[in-house]
């Protein structure tokens, strides 16, 4: 048996990581035994090869630390072996060290070329090929390592670009509905003076209206007879029609004024100038204004049928929370289910909605008296497990270009979770609706 045969059927165990493990092809025996003895003394795991191919096979099947590569072979030359390695991106980072009784300076330049490292000279000098192989391994570990090292950072860099990119949307989003909330608390404010100053007013002029009509009334009674004058110009004004109408007209302008209070009172609520305080709130004053502010959502309309809002509320205390961002929660929230329930009617024809009509249900309750729960479901279409899962994610979403930015929800967990300490799930299956579960610590 020869060498390289006697080495091939008695491979050797794993190299210590310290070592490392070096190919040596060479076609001239002599050459191989003396290389085996010499780079096995010195502690390295050693691989013979007596051909281009042979080499090759070898490299795939068990990648060494270094080869040590003759030029001059039978078959496919050094060259030729070490282009292939190259080549191939499983071996290409694998150092090739060339072994060569040439001296011509053209020949290293090609090695070079190929990707070689270095050269090492026949006859060998034994401390020359140990300090050679043992550098050219170590810089290969090293260049390893950078490598991995840059990689790991590149990723960690990506990940904080991306983290930044979701701070900062996160951050305009926060600072426009700050700015928004603030502008509607301005508005309301505006708003609430002069609607204030009719809607207090109204009682007394409803009073004095029915003081007139009562006193045009005992005249009538009275003067049954009224003179031509006073009789056409009751006709031309049809006193008839007035006495009934303006109690009418006077008690819609009362509903009217009671509207718009109670959205000026719904729009001060949601916006809640004081959103940065950490307080107690009522948290169905914080569900009804945001409903109040969708009402013109959940009204039928040409386009779209009537959402019924389900309400079955919980004896629920005050609950500690900042009212500002939770109220921006339930308005995402809500504001999402409508846009389902809208899209689902669309699929739908008249008799299918009227059989199993839109709705809304919201459920509030305490769990072992330690956490508030809030859940909002609609009968709309859900949605498969592959969209619920990603949800939460920033910027995901499945609506058109232009109709959502994918950060609502995603704002909307990290209000809950990070700023409350909650907990935000969503429950859904394709064809069965769809249900959120908000959880707020009780402190």
């Amino acid at each position: 048996m020869s060498l390289a045969e006697s080495i091939h059927s008695n491979p050797s165990p794993p190299a210590e990581a310290g070592a490392g493990n070096v190919l040596v092809v060479d076609d001239t025996p002599a050459n191989l035994s003396v290389l085996f003895d010499l780079l096995d003394d010195a502690g390295f795991q050693v691989l013979v090869a007596q051909d281009g191919l042979s080499a090759l096979q070898k490299v795939e099947y068990a990648p060494p630390d270094l080869i040590l590569l003759d030029v001059m072979m039978p078959g496919i030359d050094g060259f030729e072996t070490c282009r292939r390695l190259k080549a191939n991106p499983e071996t290409q980072d694998i150092p090739v060290l060339f072994i060569t009784a040439l001296s011509e300076a053209e020949y290293k330049v090609r090695g070079f070329e190929l990707g070689a490292v270095d050269y090492i000279t026949k006859p060998f000098q034994k401390e020359e090929v140990i300090a050679r192989v043992k550098t050219h391994i170590k810089l290969s570990r090293l260049t390893q390592t950078l490598e991995d090292q840059v990689a790991h950072r590149t990723q960690a860099l990506s990940q904080s670009l991306d983290d930044l990119h979701q701070m900062q949307v996160q951050l305009v989003q926060s600072e426009k509905m700050s700015s928004l909330g603030q502008l509607v608390a301005g508005v309301a404010h505006e708003i609430n003076n002069p609607i204030n100053f009719i809607h207090g007013n109204l009682s007394h002029v409803k009073n004095y209206v029915q003081d007139v009509l009562d006193f045009v009334e005992l005249y009538q009674t009275h003067y049954s007879e009224p003179v031509a004058d006073i009789q056409a110009a009751a006709e031309e004004i049809d006193l008839e029609f007035l006495q009934e109408d303006l109690a009418k007209i006077i008690d819609s302008m009362q509903l009217g004024t009671d509207r718009i209070c109670q959205i000026v009172l719904s729009l001060r609520n949601f916006s809640r100038v004081d959103q940065s305080e950490f307080k107690p709130v009522d948290i169905h004053e914080g569900i009804s204004s945001t409903l109040m502010i969708l009402q013109h959502r959940l009204k039928a309309s040409p386009e779209y049928p009537e959402i019924k809002v389900i309400k079955d509320y919980g004896e629920l205390p005050l609950v500690e929370c900042y009212p500002g961002p939770l109220n921006q929660v339930f308005m995402n929230i809500l504001a999402n289910a409508i846009d389902a329930l809208d899209e689902w009617n669309t699929r739908r024809t008249p008799a299918e909605i009227k059989a199993n009509p839109s709705q809304l249900t919201i459920r509030t309750s305490v769990l072992d008296n330690q956490w508030i729960q809030i859940a909002i479901a609609d009968n709309g279409l859900g949605m498969p497990e592959a969209v619920r899962q990603q949800i939460f994610q920033p910027f995901f979403t499945t609506k058109p270009i232009g109709k959502g930015t994918g950060m609502g929800l995603s704002i909307s967990h990290q209000i809950i979770v990070e700023k409350h300490g909650g907990k935000l799930e969503c429950c859904s299956q394709s064809g069965q609706g769809t249900e959120f579960l908000i959880q707020i610590p009780l402190r």
